[in-house]
């Protein structure tokens, strides 16, 4: 790359999670949620595949990192079905999947949901004009 080349970021390749009990965690990810485990490493750490993106979980490693994370948006084809079948498994939704905007060919559906260790993360899904959310 040049210098003169502006530098473009694109994709994500992990994203961390900072949890207070590890095991717990991957527990809800992996048992719950259904993440594949990619493996789990000393620290303790927990890596996850989301869709091409890993997700890692730890524990903080500062006191500035000891937080809720960010809202992690899980694109799924069907919400409804989603939302059933995680409710039955336990995971404790906000409120029922909602349509949150309407992106003029298709409507955008949300569905927000916590993770055991005080973060709050969504269902997302995308959905034609015309076609049932």
């Amino acid at each position: 790359m040049s210098q003169t080349e502006s530098v473009r970021l694109s994709a994500i390749g992990q994203i961390a999670v900072p949890v207070q009990d590890v095991a717990r965690a991957t527990a809800f990810y992996r048992d719950v949620l259904g993440l594949r485990l990619l493996f789990e490493a000393p620290g303790p750490l927990s890596f996850f595949d989301a869709g091409g993106v890993r997700l890692m979980l730890s524990l903080a490693s500062h006191p500035e990192f000891d937080h809720p994370s960010s809202i992690l948006y899980f694109r799924v084809a069907d919400i409804a079905e989603a939302h059933r079948q995680l409710s039955a498994r336990g995971v404790v939704f906000r409120q029922p999947p909602h349509q949150a905007a309407d992106l003029g060919t298709h409507l955008l559906w949300l569905a927000f949901f916590a993770d055991g260790e005080c973060s709050t993360h969504a269902l997302l899904s995308e959905v034609a004009v015309g076609r049932p959310g």
